[in-house]
């Protein structure tokens, strides 16, 4: 049976919502017909000559990258600048662009895990967890129906607060309507006041799975017109977010650590914070990537160390003395991330494979 690139597009983004990522960014499809039969993919950190002329070779026609080919608007395609020489090529040669960023940073199961699994860190959380994501809903369900629907609305996404699944609450009472002409009431008769004993089925849901809920609301609910409610809420989605935090199984002197951090990263060298070797560390803090901006939070959050990229001089200089700060690279960073796609997609399409002619773009002389 034949896929298309729709049907592999479908699976990442059930895996890892784009609506998960920051708007700033340019996930999602770039490039390419997703009608398209899929015949290959390859899975890369950045679309480079090298990357995309693999592609040709191994006649793959589908290139998921990591960052984005496409940050900014193009208004023009004259093959002056490389991204334009990159996107041409492709599109003379039929290859689909897929690019996962934010949205797989921004998960429980995503970069900064993978980052963690590495280092050995355990207990792991969202650093800053996403806020606003969260939507309740509000149905108004006969009572002999209500095992129907609350099992559609689980099945659907809805319910899952924490390590807990299934989670509802449920009010009984009484609902009052009148059919008018040319309704077709399930119970009740026409331009007849009618009581129904009811259940008030109350549940969460992340926000990007309303339109999933509401379909599987209205094919599970026996009512022509059901009455429900949606009330966005203020409180923290534990399942998104930027950053993760985790312990070590006991605590590591610094010396230590940074050997395991070489070792295990594959590093020749990394940028720290002048710190006291002696020292041990517990609590580590991850970000793939840029993770600057979550340097607040770490410390707030017990850090003993915050391992990511990209920090200025000024970050060494005013939390020297709140936590230890180690610039890994940001190619060095999310280098497993590559792995991590690859893994979700083998599960279910065997024609994957990760870039061999990659390489990281910053040298050390």
């Amino acid at each position: 049976m034949k896929t298309s690139i729709q049907e592999v597009i479908q699976f990442l983004e059930d895996f890892a919502p784009l609506s998960y990522q920051e708007p700033y960014d340019n996930a999602g499809c770039i490039a390419g017909n997703t009608d398209w039969e899929f015949r290959r993919g390859l899975i890369c950190l950045d679309i480079t000559d090298d990357v995309l002329q693999e592609a040709i070779d191994t006649d793959a026609n589908l290139i998921i990258s990591h960052h984005p080919l496409l940050f900014h608007a193009v208004k023009k395609i004259s093959g002056r600048t490389p991204t334009e020489r990159l996107l041409i090529k492709a599109i003379k040669n039929d290859i689909c662009i897929y690019a996962m960023h934010t949205n797989l940073d921004n998960m429980l199961q995503g970069v900064n895990a993978g980052l963690a699994r590495i280092l050995g860190i355990r207990n792991c959380r969202i650093l800053q967890p996403a806020e606003h994501r969260l939507v309740k809903l509000s149905v108004f369900v006969p009572s002999a129906h209500a095992d129907k629907v609350r099992a559609a609305l689980f099945d659907a996404g809805c319910g899952h607060i924490g390590n807990y699944d299934n989670c509802s609450f449920n009010t009984p009472g009484t609902g009052t309507f009148r059919a008018l002409d040319g309704c077709h009431p399930y119970v009740g008769e026409i331009n007849r006041l009618h009581h129904e004993e009811e259940i008030k089925i109350e549940t969460v849901f992340p926000d990007f799975k309303q339109a999933k809920v509401i379909q599987a609301l209205l094919k599970a609910h026996p009512y022509e017109e059901p009455a429900f409610d949606l009330y966005p809420l203020n409180n923290i989605l534990p399942a998104a977010g930027a950053g993760m935090i985790g312990e070590l199984d006991g605590p590591v002197p610094v010396k230590d650590f940074f050997t395991l951090l070489k070792q295990n990263m594959h590093l020749t060298h990394f940028r720290h914070t002048a710190c006291n070797k002696n020292k041990t560390i517990s609590t580590v803090a991850v970000c793939g990537g840029s993770g600057a901006f979550l340097i607040p939070q770490a410390i707030q959050a017990g850090a003993d160390i915050l391992i990511s990229s990209e920090f200025k001089h000024n970050h060494y200089l005013d939390y020297a003395h709140d936590i230890i700060l180690a610039d890994i690279g940001h190619y060095e960073s999310e280098i497993q991330t590559k792995y991590l796609i690859f893994d979700q997609l083998i599960k279910k399409f065997s024609n994957f494979a990760v870039s061999l002619r990659e390489k990281n773009p910053t040298e050390f002389f």
